[in-house]
């Protein structure tokens, strides 16, 4: 019974990473598909492959962050199996349900601030505050200020460095070039989403492994957690997220191939720092500062602040807008379990 509910919350897991590939899947490709430098089809392949590759180098310092920064894993251990299952499991299906809310409303809402606010608002009902690692929600929270604006200085530096290397150039000429190089950039966007994002989970599966089966063992990321959850969110980009797709493409500013270089280098170069570090970032944050810091070197109007706002308040809610769908989850899944026991 236990093994089959380890397996059932495993595949839960693999789901969720599935559903944020799917709705970050703008993230990775709105700005190859708004400068139409690929069609969304080959785009959408383009950015599963990167994401599939950065199993190989990505590492696993986040994993352990989201393992054993958020909830005291210690705690949580000791406390039983059947409530380390009932904490994942609301944990998940909280976050995949403001991930399908945010999607259905066209909003890039981070996947990963989503699975952080699921699992604080499932671990209060079992073990209360004290169950929470400060620090690392800490650092989190203060990241999704941070990692915007590092991304929006980074793609503002870019494009200003971009636009003056290339001044003397003819539109033609320019354009050729980075129509080219957005590949790169689309590439490396890409491989950055892999490696933070996919490695969040591997961080919950280790969590329902260690926790109930695996007791014995130390607390470590596997091999066939990293390629399976890479798997996962690669196979979610690929079937993509349009809606999110004309926000962050569209929507927010217009972006010629030149801006979009920019955007998705500052964003992917980002992004890849802060994951050596093991710090779990939001790329939805991430890109969003770079599109708009990029937009913003034509001029103030050049952003839709409008749009921009809709989307800052998505952040804003989505931690505590998860946590308490966590909460009911839990309350939930609770009742039944009492009921069948």
């Amino acid at each position: 019974m236990l093994l089959a509910a380890v397996i059932l919350i495993v595949a839960v897991a693999l789901v969720f990473d599935f559903i944020n590939g799917f709705h970050d899947a703008a993230n990775s490709i709105a700005t190859v598909v708004s400068t139409r430098v690929l069609s969304p089809n080959l785009a959408v392949a383009w950015a599963a492959f990167f994401n599939f590759v950065a199993a190989f180098g990505g590492g696993v310092k986040v994993a352990n962050t989201m393992g054993k920064g958020i909830i005291d894993f210690e705690m949580l251990r000791a406390s039983g199996s059947q409530a380390v299952l009932l904490v994942i499991f609301s944990a998940l299906m909280g976050a995949i349900a403001w991930n399908l809310l945010t999607w259905w409303w066209g909003l890039p809402s981070s996947s990963s601030h989503a699975l952080a606010g699921g699992m604080i608002g499932a671990t209060l009902p079992v073990l209360g505050f004290a169950g929470l690692v400060g620090s690392g929600i800490a650092k989190i929270a203060a990241f999704i200020v941070l990692s915007p604006l590092i991304g929006m200085v980074l793609g503002t530096a870019l494009m200003v460095a971009s636009t003056w290397a290339v001044h003397k150039q003819t539109p033609l000429k320019v354009d050729t070039w980075f129509r080219r190089l957005q590949l790169v950039s689309s590439a490396i966007f890409s491989y950055s989403h892999g490696t933070n994002d996919a490695q969040k989970v591997m961080g919950i599966i280790a969590v329902v492994l260690f926790g109930t089966i695996w007791k014995d063992r130390p607390f470590h990321i596997d091999w066939w957690m990293i390629i399976s959850c890479h798997a996962a969110i690669a196979l979610g980009t690929f079937f993509g997220g349009w809606r999110i797709v004309k926000t962050m493409g569209h929507s927010l500013t217009k972006l010629a191939p030149i801006g979009g270089f920019a955007a998705e280098t500052g964003g992917g170069v980002t992004i890849i720092a802060l994951a050596k570090l093991g710090i779990p970032v939001s790329t939805t944050h991430t890109i969003t500062g770079a599109i708009t810091g990029v937009g913003s070197t034509k001029g103030w109007r050049a952003v839709k602040w409008g749009t921009a706002g809709r989307i800052i308040w998505a952040w804003v809610f989505t931690i505590p807008a998860s946590a308490l769908m966590a909460v009911l989850v839990y309350g939930l899944s609770r009742l039944v379990v009492m009921a069948v026991g």
